[in-house]
């Protein structure tokens, strides 16, 4: 079965904004690279040929050339799956990723004070693409895993970003947005996620009323660079029953106060170099 959620949404040549991607070789062959690792089951040739909207002799191409090198693997049944060599680069670039680095003594203390689980995501076109995540003392089963993408619109870490986009950015963001009632909660127009945004930039902080997944909630801040080139956000997370509203509010300090170390240490280890 192909899945129809959140990152099948980028399909059809277009990226994490919405706008059409380079439709020249390499464009492609991301294009369909997407499809594969973000389905949630390998995907046969038809399956692809619908989703990808290429010629047939070229997606057969495509996908010879992606198994070749590794990116792809394909099973007896014929079904394509993400290949070992993917693995291989995301440990490679999580490994050597400085603002992770930055960020990971300051995610545990999170941790320590709060026993719930941190997480640390960066926004990408519509997505928040977790980098980091300190599970909590009692580990509670949910979506994020690091290097998963979930949508801005209806989680902590992506609302408490978008708060911070610059306002031209965030108005051509908008109209990309494909607003998917996960839960009762979850924001289903961009009328209602502004106001909400609105709030969050008065308060610093932002939550997850369990909008992406039912029994779970979060309290988020917002992290960015100067010129705004980077966005994200670091949250607690954790289990309904456990995490009041109240909690939250009480949590929402340390967790800004988390935020600011983190960007206070990456200007000075990541400002200008001479």
């Amino acid at each position: 079965m192909i899945s129809g959620g959140d990152s099948m949404a980028q399909a059809n040549d277009k990226g994490a904004t919405g706008t059409p991607r380079d439709t020249g070789t390499l464009g492609k062959l991301m294009v369909v690279l997407d499809l594969v690792t973000h389905a949630d089951a390998p995907l046969r040739f038809t399956d692809i040929l619908a989703l990808a909207s290429q010629p047939r002799g070229t997606l057969h191409r495509q996908l010879g050339h992606l198994v070749e090198e590794g990116l792809l693997e394909i099973d007896a049944e014929g079904r394509y799956a993400p290949g070992l060599r993917l693995l291989d680069f995301a440990s490679r670039s999580w490994a050597r990723n400085e603002f992770r680095l930055i960020a990971a003594p300051h995610l545990a203390a999170l941790h320590r004070e709060t026993g719930e689980t941190v997480h640390l995501g960066v926004l990408r076109g519509s997505s928040i693409i977790y980098l980091d995540k300190v599970e909590g003392h009692q580990p509670v089963r949910m979506y994020s895993q690091i290097g998963n993408a979930s949508p801005c619109y209806c989680t902590g870490v992506g609302k408490a970003a978008l708060s911070v986009l610059p306002a031209d950015k965030l108005r051509e963001l908008l109209p990309s947005l494909r607003f998917n009632r996960f839960t009762p909660s979850t924001h289903v127009s961009g009328e209602t996620l502004l106001t909400e945004i609105g709030d969050i930039v008065s308060a610093g902080h932002a939550y997850d009323r369990e909008e992406h997944e039912a029994g779970i909630r979060c309290v988020a801040a917002p992290i960015w660079s100067d010129d705004r080139s980077f966005i994200g956000g670091v949250s607690v997370t954790g289990p309904a029953y456990r995490l009041s509203m109240e909690l939250l509010h009480e949590w929402a300090i340390p967790v800004q106060v988390t935020a600011r170390k983190i960007m206070d240490e990456m200007r000075i280890r990541l400002g200008p170099r001479r």
